[in-house]
């Protein structure tokens, strides 16, 4: 069975395929509004890790409506809310059996609830998963301490493999750095380096 998942290049996402790759032929799939070339880390990524990869052109106009909702609420959680949304149906579109995202149980966003679930498989007629759904952060971190090779550090020195650097730009573009750094507040990121080989010790860099 053919799955796209959503991938940006870091811990969740990448951890995600390794929990879908005993069911499913897994593609990492990565969204592009064509304002960076940015999500030329995740392809690199995927690389890495071993699975296939493409890019997926979404529609620019929801990237500059979701820059200028961040702009207006100054902060981005409903702008990424509406990416993220957005993203999941263009994978849907693909000729796949399922589509998937690194969504964590506690993330406060991207979120998809059961009735954006539903609505997506029967539209779509695909599955949608969110294997790490039950799993919080103490627990992906252990997980991803022993099976990844990931760079960690804060967000504007770790290479953005998703749309959230081609955000960043559109807002820069209309508000400048000042207004980037008001709405997306200092955050860790990850970025993926490879896969650990057996008996590889945890570097924590």
């Amino acid at each position: 069975m053919e799955l796209a998942l959503c991938y940006s290049g870091g811990k969740d996402s990448t951890l995600a395929a390794l929990f879908l790759d005993s069911f499913y032929d897994v593609r990492l799939v990565t969204g592009r509004f064509g304002v960076t070339d940015d999500w030329e880390h995740a392809a690199a990524a995927a690389e890495r890790v071993g699975y296939p990869f493409e890019a997926v052109d979404l529609d620019r106009s929801v990237a500059e409506a979701a820059a200028e909702r961040m702009l207006d609420d100054g902060y981005p959680r409903n702008g990424i809310q509406q990416v993220h949304e957005h993203a999941l149906e263009r994978a849907a579109d693909l000729d796949v059996d399922a589509v998937a995202d690194g969504t964590r149980r506690d993330d406060r966003v991207p979120t998809i609830s059961r009735a954006q679930a539903q609505s997506l498989e029967d539209r779509h007629g695909v599955d949608y998963l969110s294997p790490l759904a039950g799993l919080g952060r103490h627990a992906v971190d252990r997980l991803v301490a022993e099976t990844l090779d990931v760079q960690t550090g804060p967000s504007e020195s770790i290479p953005k493999g998703d749309y959230e650097a081609e955000l960043r730009a559109l807002i820069a573009a209309e508000a400048g750095d000042d207004a980037v750094a008001s709405v997306f507040p200092d955050h860790e990121q990850s970025y993926v380096r490879g896969v650990r080989s057996d008996g590889d010790a945890d570097t924590g860099a």
